[in-house]
């Protein structure tokens, strides 16, 4: 029920039509008992800086923010963590007293996702494809959760390279490696990778599309992570599958992002059993 002492969050983005986060944030409400409403607000680039500073007024408790405001909305924020500031983007405001703070959950939610998809980061050798801003943020997740050999293949390899010194910059050691997409065949023979798609390619309507068509790379592949999940099986995961390896798409990350982006809001923290249910019920609502 809605009443005078409901709190208020909130999606800013453009566009925010197709948004699954509604779905997931009232549904922990409603079973945490909180007393909260989450809604989409489409706001156009002119008008951030006043929709962050509304917000704050109008006492929201926190926003989400997607694309494409997740860097351009760090100047409106009174503080920013440490993790947030090393990947350059937010993607979650927490409400304090002089302001929103930013955080960044899509990594941390990743992280959450793969655990409970039983794909092991640590000590594991990992094909990162794609050389964009998730790239950058997925090779840094994977420095500090311990992955053994992060290589990054991008059809440009300047832009490869750009992350590796980054991400190797702030780690304090020479753990990621650039590679054109192509140098996967000069790959050790035998060897089998934890893979993770974090390109656009595959993404609906151009469902045909995978960045490395050659069934002989899927043969590396142990567990191919795809961030996409629209469609919910890209021709990238059923190449995985088809070379025996194990394949996810990106749903889980995310739900996770959106159960952290709750914790924080709320202090609540949310058990493996509510997560699975939030899951079966996110995922009914997206074949609507």
């Amino acid at each position: 029920m809605i009443d005078g002492k409901t709190r208020t969050c909130g999606l800013i983005g453009n566009p925010v039509e197709h948004t699954m986060s509604p779905a997931i944030q009232n549904f922990l409400a409603d079973h945490t008992g909180q007393n909260l409403r989450y809604l989409p607000y489409l706001v156009e680039a002119e008008e951030l800086e006043g929709a962050v500073e509304g917000a704050f007024a109008l006492n929201f408790l926190g926003l989400n923010v997607t694309v494409p405001y997740k860097s351009d909305v760090i100047p409106f924020l009174s503080d920013i963590d440490e993790l947030a500031s090393q990947i350059g983007a937010v993607n979650t405001l927490v409400r304090t007293k002089d302001g929103f703070k930013g955080y960044n959950t899509d990594m941390p939610g990743l992280c959450r996702a793969m655990q409970s998809d039983g794909a092991g980061i640590c000590g594991e050798k990992v094909l990162v494809l794609g050389a964009g801003g998730v790239a950058r943020a997925v090779a840094l997740m994977l420095a500090r959760e311990g992955a053994r050999e992060i290589r990054i293949l991008n059809r440009t390899l300047s832009k490869a390279e750009e992350i590796a010194r980054e991400v190797n910059e702030l780690e304090g050691r020479q753990i990621v490696i650039p590679m054109k997409t192509e140098g996967w065949r000069e790959l050790p023979e035998g060897e089998k990778y934890l893979v993770i798609q974090a390109t656009k390619v595959g993404m609906f309507p151009l469902v045909d599309e995978v960045l490395i068509s050659d069934e002989a790379f899927y043969q590396k592949v142990k567990f191919g992570y795809d961030l996409i999940y629209n469609p919910e099986d890209t021709r990238f995961m059923k190449l995985v599958r088809q070379a025996g390896g194990k394949a996810c798409n990106g749903f889980k990350m995310l739900l996770y992002q959106g159960i952290i982006a709750f914790e924080l809001w709320t202090g609540e923290k949310i058990s493996e059993e509510l997560a699975e249910e939030t899951y079966a019920y996110a995922l009914e609502q997206m074949k609507h």
